[in-house]
């Protein structure tokens, strides 16, 4: 792994193929309408989920009935989703714990903990794992269930992962060489998760950088060398596809204009932002910019049980039109679904998608 990452050029960090001639190739492959729909990622970890992992753990059920109950539940919700009328499908998530611990479990070089609980916020605990090694993927750790889930269905279904940078920032991290040379380890094992992925038929691949903010550097001086690794590390992970199959990335709650640039360097096809709680400014902070790329900022707040309406929905949406192109504009949560429950759920979800339908209708009569 160290000879791998020693030998990195600058082209395995960079797409084949420039943002605009990968946008015609992934408009024609996937076929999506204006205003396309998605979620984050995460759908309800029920207490059923969490029952049956603890079941396993402790043997009172074996694998394949443990594996038999992920598939129902990915098929339930792939089910959902196409009756919803979502455009992107995600599997749901059932089968991870943590969206950091679930790779770090699969990866050599990390160490999982059984009683390492840390506040992430409010009632949140989380178990950081420790990465200790040099880091490698023995196996494939994501294919088999989203491949599964494009199985039940015609609609693209996106791979998702979790980015070189919050592996690391969400982990407590060997000290004993640079973070840029540890990032670009895990970005090189991404690398062939993402691969893997896009050989299994998956189209739409998104590699989720939520702490891409938070751990920029408090002293100016400091953030600079940071971005530059940070950013190489995401392009070094999904620098290796085809123009046709479309990255996203995510990033939830941080004052997005501080890494603006940071965000653009990151060259994703699509990202998806919090932008419900503050009325869309990300999609002005954007848009001042000069961002080039397609973006999803969130019109439903899912850190909130409360439940948006149809027309709160399509007037944020009316909002972010107002800085970003239709053609450029998708419609999505701010984050992922796993700490809400299943009524509030539908109930948002589907006014989400009929917010889309609202506004598509309004571009057309226009």
């Amino acid at each position: 792994m160290r000879a791998r990452a020693g030998a990195v050029t600058g082209a395995d960090a960079r797409r084949s193929r420039p943002y605009a001639e990968r946008a015609a190739a992934q408009r024609a492959h996937l076929g999506l309408p204006l205003l396309p729909t998605t979620t984050i990622g995460s759908f309800p970890q029920t207490d059923e989920l969490r029952a049956a992992r603890a079941d396993l753990r402790a043997g009172r059920t074996d694998t394949a009935g443990y594996e038999e109950r992920i598939r129902n539940e990915i098929r339930e919700v792939v089910a959902y989703q196409e009756k919803t009328g979502v455009d992107v499908l995600v599997h749901g998530e059932p089968e991870r714990n943590d969206m950091v611990q679930y790779f770090a479990e699969r990866l050599d070089g990390y160490l999982a903990t059984r009683h390492g609980w840390v506040q992430s916020y409010g009632t949140r605990y989380v178990r950081p794992p420790v990465l200790a090694g040099d880091v490698s993927r023995p196996a494939p750790m994501t294919v088999r269930w989203t491949s599964y889930a494009q199985s039940l269905t015609s609609k693209p279904v996106k791979g998702m992962l979790t980015g070189p940078v919050t592996m690391l920032a969400w982990s407590f991290v060997r000290d004993d060489q640079p973070l840029g040379e540890t990032a670009r380890q895990v970005a090189l094992a991404l690398r062939d998760e993402v691969n893997d992925l896009e050989a299994a038929g998956t189209s739409v691949i998104q590699v989720d950088e939520p702490a891409l903010r938070e751990t920029l550097p408090l002293r100016a001086a400091d953030r600079p060398a940071y971005l530059d690794w940070a950013t190489e590390a995401f392009r070094l992970a999904t620098g290796g596809v085809r123009p046709d199959t479309q990255i996203h990335t995510h990033m939830c709650y941080a004052e997005f204009g501080d890494v603006v640039q940071a965000i653009d360097d990151l060259d994703a096809d699509v990202i998806s932002l919090e932008a419900a709680r503050s009325h869309m400014q990300v999609a002005w902070e954007l848009a001042a910019h000069g961002y080039p790329r397609e973006a999803g900022p969130g019109v439903w707040d899912i850190h909130s049980p409360r439940v948006p309406s149809a027309e709160e929905a399509a007037a944020l949406l009316r909002t972010g039109l107002e800085a970003i192109p239709a053609e450029r504009l998708w419609v999505n949560p701010d984050c992922g679904l796993k700490t809400r429950a299943w009524p509030e759920t539908r109930a948002s979800l589907e006014n989400l998608v009929a917010a889309a339908r609202t506004v598509r209708a309004e571009l057309s009569g226009a």
